[in-house]
């Protein structure tokens, strides 16, 4: 079975990460798979809204530790499918909710910042462990998460690496719905059926206006880029990852 699954529900389009037994670990091809059924629905007016979720008790562990490691000894940094995900995510101009429950680690953390409405079950745990493996933030999150959040629970979360749970992340702004893990698909569902109810072209304008400069954001994901490929060569990285990956073993 493939690791992201595709689904129109009707008038939304269900992207859902299927990697359980790496804890939904973002592999290249995954990102891959997921930029194209976004981008996808570009100039298809059937589908008014998307919706990304994952699995019954995990959402994503991040980025696959094995694609990092290649990363951190070639030169690629991020990745081009990792950037095309990213650039795919903030320009899509159908409105975006998403389904969490258990851990959203890095990227699954990230990516939320970009979602319009999140619905998360009560077992949730956002972490973004960048710079405690001597990385930096990244999908703009150094960015997004500030406006969003505030500096101040935005740097507790993206530099000291402190986790938000359900409630908290309500609480920041980041997190619409707190419900129980088995209702998190349902409602997550609903809500998005609920907005692809609504006139398009006025769900379109209001978004835009909303969000602001898209470039802007584009801009960011850029530059983090940039500086997540210097770090990644880095000897606190090298460490960091290395330490990791004998704690593993």
């Amino acid at each position: 079975m493939s690791d992201i699954l595709v689904t129109d529900q009707g008038p939304v389009r269900v992207i859902r990460m299927n990697r359980l037994d790496k804890k939904n670990a973002l592999t290249l091809p995954m990102y891959e798979a997921m930029a194209e059924a976004i981008a996808g629905t570009a100039h298809n007016a059937d589908i008014r809204c998307l919706m990304i979720a994952g699995g019954p008790d995990v959402f994503c562990a991040g980025n696959d530790i094995g694609d990092f490691m290649k990363a951190a000894q070639g030169s690629g940094g991020l990745g081009q499918p990792i950037l095309d995900f990213l650039h795919a995510l903030v320009r899509c101009e159908k409105p975006v909710v998403a389904a969490v429950n258990g851990n959203a680690v890095g990227v699954g953390t990230t990516m939320l910042l970009h979602c319009d409405y999140v619905v998360a079950g009560t077992s949730v745990r956002l972490l973004t462990p960048f710079v405690g493996l001597g990385l930096v933030p990244e999908a703009a999150s150094s960015l997004v998460a500030p406006r969003l959040m505030g500096h101040a629970r935005a740097f507790a979360l993206l530099v000291m690496g402190q986790p938000l749970h359900a409630q908290e992340a309500r609480e920041a702004g980041i997190v619409n719905d707190v419900v129980e893990p088995a209702e998190t698909d349902a409602t997550a569902l609903a809500a998005a059926q609920k907005i692809a109810a609504l006139p398009a072209q006025g769900v379109l304008m209001s978004r835009r206006l909303m969000r602001g400069s898209v470039d802007e954001i584009v801009k960011r994901i850029d530059e983090e880029a940039d500086a997540f490929k210097l770090r990644l060569k880095s000897q606190e990285a090298q460490a960091a990852f290395m330490a990791f990956m004998t704690r593993k073993k």
